[in-house]
């Protein structure tokens, strides 16, 4: 019963209440796009960091591999042990950093989708006000954000993350045909 009632309160607003004003929308929709492009932009520089992370990680799991080895070759079973332990210890880092960066390769390709999309809206909200398209567009960048068509700083990072998935899958094809050919 309230809730029939309640309904039909929610309906005579909603016809009472007025369109919403295109500039005060399309405000809003410039502030939500430049959160959400400077979001983008740290979401990419912590991807970056967490390559970083995993490069820097997998360097000392096979470092302490290596003296784990060497050890054993003279019966040091002392400092076989310890490092075992230390490669135990930096394959489990490297594990949680591959799921932090799986997490963060989902989470940004998200955001980017979001992102194309709102910029999608506010560019054709823009086209149903032209007056204000141009100073929309000024406002945006005057506060930090850029048109996608003359982002040259996002194409740079974007290019850098690419740079940097394919130097990582390069080192890990090429550790696995070492491994294969029984190199060190």
């Amino acid at each position: 019963m309230f809730e029939r009632l309640r309904a039909a309160i929610n309906a005579a607003l909603d016809a009472a209440t007025p369109p919403p004003d295109l500039s005060e929308l399309s405000g809003q929709m410039r502030q939500a796009v430049v959160e959400l492009r400077s979001a983008v932009i740290k979401m990419r520089q912590d991807y970056l960091v967490t390559q970083q992370h995993i490069t820097a990680e997998t360097q000392a799991l096979e470092d302490a591999d290596r003296r784990g080895k060497l050890a054993a070759g003279i019966n040091d079973h002392d400092t076989a042990t310890i490092a075992e332990q230390f490669v135990a210890k930096h394959a489990e880092r490297v594990a949680v950093l591959e799921q932090k960066l799986a997490a963060q390769t989902a989470e940004l390709g998200l955001s980017e989708r979001e992102l194309a999309g709102m910029t999608e809206q506010l560019k054709r909200l823009e086209k149903e006000r032209p007056q204000a398209s141009s100073s929309a567009w000024r406002n945006i960048e005057a506060a930090g954000g850029t048109r996608p068509e003359t982002d040259l700083a996002d194409e740079l990072v974007k290019g850098q993350i690419d740079r940097v998935a394919k130097e990582a899958t390069a080192e890990e094809q090429l550790k696995a045909l070492k491994k294969r050919m029984g190199k060190p």
